[in-house]
Order: structure tokens, then sequence, then C-alpha cells
């Protein structure tokens, strides 16, 4: 069996499901695909720096591959609708019986799939998907009436709960370097540009790409950041945070790789030890927490709020009060300097993101879809869970929402 192994939002070799698989069940090489959608990426709203640090990252995919000897083509079908026939068509051209891939969980990605899955289906190929991208299956947990949680702290207690009973996860190294086969094809190169996206205004420097950058990222977290995250993560002028957020979101590291390594360094505990890991593990499971509502309430992906009463809150559509906002030109300090650290290198601390979502929402009264979309737009760590998840909390219409009542003080923060 030769085996189709398409990447998307999982660009590495170490600890990645698929590739695994992939690799101990062909007996006739693995074909690496990975697919420009350059028009969908503009509809999901995404900007320059995402698209540049995607592109960089599958670049160094390509290297970790070709040491492997498994070689990268590029498709560039452009959008999700013409990507089923192209790799279709690329696997009869390199006569591949099989399609692995991790699964992905947006609207629009799981539709693009199952459009996928039955093309190869009707082709009589094998069709295998694997879940990947968090450490508990965003669909696996649900309440004791059968119901996705719309609240963390019972998701959070649900989610440790299962990761004792199953054990920590099991990680797997990137494959041994494979055989190659007579008719293996070479690796395609990536291109440096998207069409129709400009040039990244963020410095390749500021974010190395690729799986080695993203784990050095994680091992100087662990030894000069974890202990004191608890106390330093809310002040946005220390180094406090990993900023791991750009590496997750492409897939350059694996959530199980950072839980793995938060929890050795606290003796193999979850939830008890250091504060620092323990706090820091909590924020892994609000990432899974956020994906587990993309799934269980597919209105979020669409635009609409999860508390669909909101839709009736009359917003403001002020466009120049919300250019000054983005512009970071309103005269409050912490906002402005929050917009432009976010203008100027694609990232925002956390508390900042918060500080500046209620400043639009809760003081301007401006749609929070708008700061949504733009905060998407600059974002080099752009990703639908986390950043829909981020702004409906701050305008108080998602789930685990603070009340409408509850707004930061700018001036506090």
């Amino acid at each position: 069996m030769r085996i189709l192994m398409w990447f998307r939002s999982d660009l590495r070799t170490d600890d990645n499901t698929a590739l695994h698989r992939a690799c101990r069940d062909a007996d006739s090489g693995v074909i690496a695909v990975f697919a420009l959608c350059p028009q969908q990426w503009a509809e999901h709203d995404w900007g320059p720096a995402k698209v540049d640090f995607v592109l960089r990252n599958a670049a160094a995919l390509r290297e970790s591959l070709d040491r492997l000897n498994i070689p990268l083509r590029i498709i560039q079908p452009g959008t999700f609708d013409k990507t089923p026939d192209a790799l279709a068509e690329l696997a009869q051209q390199h006569k591949c019986d099989a399609l692995y891939f991790n699964r992905e969980h947006e609207v629009n990605e799981r539709r693009r799939d199952e459009k996928v899955a039955r093309r190869f289906e009707k082709l009589g190929h094998t069709v295998r998907s694997f879940h990947d991208q968090t450490i508990i299956p965003p669909d696996d947990l649900r309440t004791t009436t059968d119901r996705f949680y719309s609240v963390y702290t019972p998701y959070s207690k649900a989610w440790k709960k299962a990761v004792k009973e199953r054990g920590q996860p099991e990680t797997v190294p990137a494959p041994r370097k494979r055989k190659g086969d007579a008719d293996q094809p070479e690796s395609d190169p990536v291109p440096e540009r998207a069409e129709g996206f400009d040039p990244s205004p963020v410095p390749d420097d500021r974010w190395p790409a690729g799986e080695k950058a993203a784990r050095k990222r994680l091992k100087h977290f662990i030894e000069h950041g974890l202990d004191r995250y608890h106390e330093d993560r809310d002040f946005p002028a220390l180094d406090g945070t990993s900023a791991l957020s750009p590496y997750l979101a492409c897939g350059a590291i694996s959530a199980r790789r950072c839980l793995e390594a938060a929890m050795d360094a606290n003796g193999g505990r979850l939830d008890a030890g250091r504060k620092g890991a323990t706090t820091w593990i909590g924020e892994l499971a609000w990432r899974e927490f956020l994906r587990h509502v993309m799934v269980g309430f597919p209105r979020v992906s669409m635009n609409r709020p999860y508390k669909t009463v909101t839709d009736r809150v009359p917003w403001r559509y002020d466009e120049e009060q919300f250019e000054r906002w983005a512009a970071g030109r309103t005269g409050v300090p912490i906002v402005d300097a929050a917009m432009r650290q976010m203008n100027t290198i694609g990232w925002m601390h956390n508390r900042l993101r918060m500080t500046v979502a209620m400043y639009l929402t809760k003081d301007l009264l401006i749609d929070w879809r708008w700061g949504e979309r733009y905060f998407m737009n600059r974002l080099v760590d752009g990703d639908l869970a986390n950043n829909n998840g981020g702004w409906q909390w701050a305008a108080s219409t998602g789930v685990d929402a603070a009340p409408y009542f509850r707004i930061f003080n700018p001036v506090r923060q």
C-alpha cells in the first residue's frame, strides 16, 4: 500500500499521529502533500503574518521529510471545494491507494474532509483520519445529561479526570528514514508567498519556523518560565508566557508534547505540585475546551454568538472609532500599546487581548465580530477556536462568559 499523507495544521514529523501510522502501514512508500488554498484562507480572514508563518513552517517540514526520504508535493487548489479533485489527481499520479490525515474541527474543514473522503472512497481507496490536534478528543467529554460542556470549570474537571484515567497520552518520535522507491517523486519547493497576500510585516526572526524552533521554545519556557508562570502570566511587560501559540496553531508542536513536558517538570503530576505547572496545564485544558465548544456548537464557527439572544444586541458600527482602536490611537495607553504590539509582531499578550476586546465591545459598544476579524487578520497565531472563544468571552456572547456588566477598567489593567 502506498499512502498519501495529507498535512494541514500539523506541520511536523515529531509526534504526528497520521504520519506515524502512515509510515507503519505503508509497504510501497509514503508521499506527503500540502495544499495551498489562498482564496479560502482569505475567506477565513487569514492575514499576511499567519500565511507567511504557515508557509515557512511548511518549508521547514519539507526539509524534515526529505531527511526521512518522504517527498512533499505541493498542490494549489485555491479553495476547499477544489481540494478533493486535486488530491485525487495527485493520488492517481503517484499510484497511492490510501489517504491518511489528522482531523480538523472547524465546520468548513470538516465538510471539506467529508467531501475528500467520499471522493477517495469512490475511487476504491482507503481513507483513514486520526485524532491528533488535542490531548482529549473534542467530542469525547459530556455532561451528566449527555450534553457538550458550556462552562470551563466542570469541563476542566472532566478533562483532568479523563487524562488521569487514560494515562498521560503517548507521544511518538519522528519516523525513521525510509528506503527510497524507484518511482518516488522529488519534493516540490514551497512558495515564499501566497497569491493575493502581501508580504508579512513581521520579521522572520521574531517567529523562527519549524518544529525544532518550537521544541526549543518549549524547553526554554519549561526551564525558565514555568515555575513563575502563575505569578508572571498576567503582567504584559514580563516575558512570562510560553509564546507557543503560533506553533500550536500551525501544528509545529503537539499539545501532547506540551503536556508531557509540563508533567515531567511537575514530577508526573497533573493538578498538584508546582503551581506554575498546574496553572499552565489549565491553559492547555482551556485550549481543549474551546475546541470542544466549536464541535458541540458549530454556530460559533459560522459568525454566530453562542448565546443566540445576543444577536439582538444593538451594536454600534462606528468606523472612525474602530479605526482608531485598530491603529492604537484611542488615547488609552495600555489599549494603544497592545494594538501596536499586535500590528508590529503579529502577537499580543493574552491579558492585553482581553483588555482591548473589552474596550472595543464594552466601552465603544462595537460588534465583537469586527474585532475578531481584525485580530485574525493580524495575528501570526490566528486560530478560529481560540480567537472566537476569546472575543465571545469578552463580549459576553459566548460560553463561560463574564456577565454583560463585567467590564475591564483599562486604567486598572
